[in-house]
């Protein structure tokens, strides 16, 4: 349904066997809209990207995609309804090439193989290269790219920046504004650099102990540190 947010959550509940991580939680995106997710370790980020992508146990709640109830639907489903996934760890095949890695999967769409390696020129250079070959950077873009080429229309990206030289980081955040501005995806962005997080979307929801404890302007986040310290108890990165 055109005018169904791309993506909501209701009251949702969910963790790992009887433990419970997400409590009651509520989440809705409208198509098109990217919003970043920050907050300390451990306090449900990456079981909500997990949970909209079916990978934990739902104990109470609804999920939708694009208007149609997912609650009760496998990962694989999931995804080939429009959901793409880039996982903390990456994941990508160490034995295939970067050309191989993005072809694997690939779905019909306006990504294809020559629209990945244009946002990532790294990877055009390295196309005949295995996925052990890579940096980590190349690896976080082969990552991306990889689930680009299913094209979803919603996209969960877990911590991209993690484990980046700075300088590198800075490049991927190019890449991802860049595809922020000419996607028309919906982005949930998990990342725990806040400087990367706000520049990313201009809403930023706050997590803490499985709730949404902010969801608002990052604008405002970005200049209230004492804010910022009061609900996820660091600065700014």
């Amino acid at each position: 349904m055109a005018d169904a947010p791309a993506l909501e959550l209701a009251a949702v509940s969910a963790g790992y066997g009887e433990t419970v991580v997400l409590e009651s939680l509520d989440l809705r995106l409208a198509q098109g809209e990217c919003v970043s997710v920050i907050g300390r370790n451990g306090v449900g980020k990456t079981t909500l990207l997990a949970t909209v992508m079916g990978h934990t146990v739902l104990h109470g709640g609804a999920i939708s995609l694009n208007g149609a109830d997912i609650a009760a639907a496998p990962a694989h489903r999931r995804a080939r309804a429009g959901l793409g996934y880039v996982p903390q760890e990456r994941e990508i095949f160490p034995s295939l090439t970067v050309r191989e890695n993005l072809t694997v999967a690939a779905k019909p769409g306006p990504w294809d193989l020559s629209r990945i390696l244009d946002l990532f020129p790294h990877l055009a250079e390295r196309q005949a290269n295995r996925g052990n070959q890579l940096s980590g950077g190349e690896q976080q873009m082969l990552a991306i790219g990889r689930a680009l080429m299913g094209n979803p229309s919603v996209l969960l990206m877990d911590e991209p920046s993690e484990g980046l030289a700075p300088v590198i980081v800075e490049e991927l955040q190019r890449s991802m504004v860049r595809l922020r501005d000419e996607a028309g995806l919906t982005i949930v962005l998990v990342e725990q650099n806040t400087r990367v997080a706000f520049a990313f979307a201009e809403r930023t929801i706050v997590m803490n102990r499985g709730r949404v404890t902010f969801d608002g302007a990052s604008a405002e986040l970005d200049a209230d540190h004492d804010l910022l310290d009061r609900l996820i108890g660091v600065g700014a990165a």
